[in-house]
């Protein structure tokens, strides 16, 4: 007897969900275009241009994910927040050499690909895309049963930027004296959630327990603060911005040092800004040491610039209209490259 033919569908895999998801999202995904963009979604491959009011353009490059925040964002639904962390972590990477972030491309993995659930995701995506004022020119979606559960997914992207060579801002001309402006998170962003996971395994917390106006779930699903249009803005106005850090993995601490040139570090004051509660509670609920706490997570600074001295409240006034709550968290000294919390 001659065994039933098989299919790419018996193996798990959904050729026409894909094909399905594709079309939902085509007009998402054009409504991030720039004038730059040649082709949109549907090619093997995107063409994009370079604007042309760069003389040299150089390209900066980024790519990150967006790791066990995911496992929050799916066991409790809300999964849209979770593209536009993913666009927030290129794209403000990108932002610490000045560059203006021109195209993004997504990958979406999965053990069943749930249209619904990936075109949510991939809204997320063109949402944080708008929002940093770049295309979403195409992307991967993966159906891969036996490597993911079911209801399981990993995200990843990468953003390409482009800056004038003699605008790109690496650190080098920060000195002695230069003053150190933090800009608010809207809470963990994406780091430090293998740790959150345990803790909220420890005590048993459920993400729907009430925090402040809201749920728990709301507090550590916040996406990622995107900071690239006022950035820009403030470098376009022409005050001198000596270096730039995105705070993630590694704290304030651990990443504002990677700005500094040899001979320079840095001291910040604690008390200059107001530590977001979930913080506060994460540390509690875990018994978090302060080191570690200062290690893992941006506790409330999810972006940070060096300006001269004579150009801070220019800066703080230009940043404020662009609806951000600036603080000045300490000064650029001289000696040790690194940072010291006082």
């Amino acid at each position: 007897m001659a065994a039933k033919p098989l299919s790419y569908r018996d193996a798990g895999v959904d050729i026409e969900a894909g094909d399905a998801l594709v079309g939902n999202i085509r007009k998402i995904v054009r409504a991030t275009h720039r004038p730059e963009v040649l082709a949109g979604v549907g090619g093997f491959g995107a063409l994009v241009s370079l604007p042309k009011k760069y003389r040299k353009p150089v390209l900066v490059s980024g790519t990150d994910g967006v790791g066990t925040k995911l496992k929050l964002g799916i066991e409790s639904g809300q999964v849209e927040g979770l593209g536009v962390d993913l666009v927030a972590m290129c794209v403000n990477d990108v932002l610490v050499s000045g560059a203006e972030p021109l195209f993004f491309l997504d990958y979406f993995a999965t053990g069943k690909l749930d249209p619904r659930t990936a075109a949510l995701v991939i809204r997320g995506v063109a949402s944080g895309c708008k929002q940093a004022g770049c295309a979403l020119v195409g992307g991967e979606t993966a159906e891969m049963p036996g490597l993911y559960n079911a209801d399981d997914f990993d995200i990843a992207g990468f953003c390409v930027a482009v800056v004038e060579q003699s605008r790109i801002i690496d650190g080098s001309k920060i000195a002695p004296g230069d003053v150190i402006v933090g800009l608010p998170s809207s809470g963990p962003h994406s780091n430090g959630y293998s740790l959150i996971r345990k803790i909220l395994s420890v005590g048993d917390h459920g993400l729907d327990q009430t925090f402040g106006g809201g749920t728990l779930g709301d507090a550590l699903l916040a996406p990622t603060q995107i900071y690239v249009k006022p950035i820009l803005k403030l470098l376009e106005s022409g005050i001198p911005v000596r270096g730039m850090a995105h705070i993630t993995g590694g704290g304030v601490v651990g990443n504002l040092a990677r700005c500094f040139p040899k001979g320079t570090g840095a001291v910040l004051d604690t008390q200059s800004w107001t530590r977001p509660a979930i913080f506060d509670w994460l540390q509690a609920e875990g018994s978090v040491e302060n080191d570690e706490m200062w290690r893992v997570f941006n506790c409330g600074i999810g972006f940070a610039l060096v300006v001269p001295r004579r150009k801070v409240d220019e800066a703080m006034a230009l940043l404020r209209k662009s609806r951000l709550k600036p603080w000045v968290l300490g000064e650029v000294t001289k000696g040790k490259q690194d940072v010291r919390l006082a």
